[in-house]
């Protein structure tokens, strides 16, 4: 009878079998530290279970805490500073931008600065370069003039496909361009010192960029001449705006070159500038 029981027990339909159902599990001893640690909310082994500690920066010691909480306040406080002066820089002028307009320059030139002139009512339509040309004398005293070099267009193959191109390369023309007609009148005459400074600032540019080139190698640049060029951007397609297409120029003075234009480097190697003063001259 006995075994006629335990046979019924374990048979299935098919002739499948199950396992017998396994002892349910002594109850642990309140005292040891399972029955304490399984008294843990979410317990120690639950898919909730964080292991009995806290996880991301309550896992660090207090001190780490302090300080991790320090940096992220600090980031936090700087990357909002930053986009507000980003802000106040880009933004039409306003009270903010006229009482605190030094600090908000101070805090975005040179590294930060933002030329967004994309809209109304003054949009970017020109693409500005800047070109030089120059009296040389070789040496056998000789004088010639170069023709018009671009000095833009050695920024723009220096900066493509350069994914750090430098501060210089991409806005020291166009900055000394900006300086210098913005403390000029339209005859090119100075207003004050930074007007003067601009001058000085723009014959040392062209000076170093011409002396740089392989082709005026041997030579001594006495003069410099730059101007501006503006070349319309053309419409789209779809556009029916008929900007001007032909470039616009404006000359800049000749300007004679003196050992305090060149640096230490360049003027040490090369024959005296001539010995007039300085002054500027109109192109002839």
């Amino acid at each position: 009878m006995d075994a006629h029981v335990e046979k019924d027990a374990v048979e299935v339909g098919d002739d499948r079998r199950t396992l017998p159902e396994e002892p349910p599990p002594a109850p642990l001893d309140p005292a040891s530290p399972q029955a304490s640690g399984a008294g843990r909310t979410g317990g120690t082994d639950g898919p909730g279970s964080t292991g009995g500690t806290g996880g991301g920066i309550m896992a660090l010691s207090l001190p780490y805490q302090v300080v991790v909480a320090v940096a992220l306040a600090v980031v936090g406080v700087f990357a909002c500073v930053h986009l507000g002066m980003v802000f106040l820089h880009v933004a039409p002028s306003n009270t903010l931008t006229k009482q605190n307009g030094r600090a908000v320059d101070d805090w975005i030139y040179p590294e930060f600065e933002q030329n967004w002139k994309l809209f109304a009512p003054n949009p970017l339509q020109q693409n500005v370069s800047v070109e030089a040309r120059a009296e040389v004398a070789a040496a056998d005293g000789t004088r010639r003039t170069t023709g018009w070099i671009d000095l833009t267009a050695q920024d723009i193959e220096a900066i493509r496909h350069n994914p750090m191109p430098s501060h210089a390369q991409q806005n020291q023309l166009r900055r000394a361009v900006d300086f210098y007609f913005n403390t000029h009148s339209d005859d090119h005459r100075a207003n004050g010192l930074r007007g003067r400074l601009s001058e000085q600032y723009m014959r040392r540019i062209a000076v170093q960029r011409l002396d740089a080139l392989p082709a005026l190698a041997g030579s001594d640049v006495r003069r410099v001449q730059l101007r501006a060029v503006n070349r319309p951007v053309p419409a789209p397609r779809w556009s029916n705006e008929k900007p001007k297409s032909s470039p616009t120029y404006r000359d800049l003075p000749w300007w004679r070159i003196t050992d305090a234009d060149r640096s230490a480097g360049a003027g040490a190697d090369r024959k005296p500038a001539d010995a007039a003063p300085h002054r500027t001259e109109e192109a002839r």
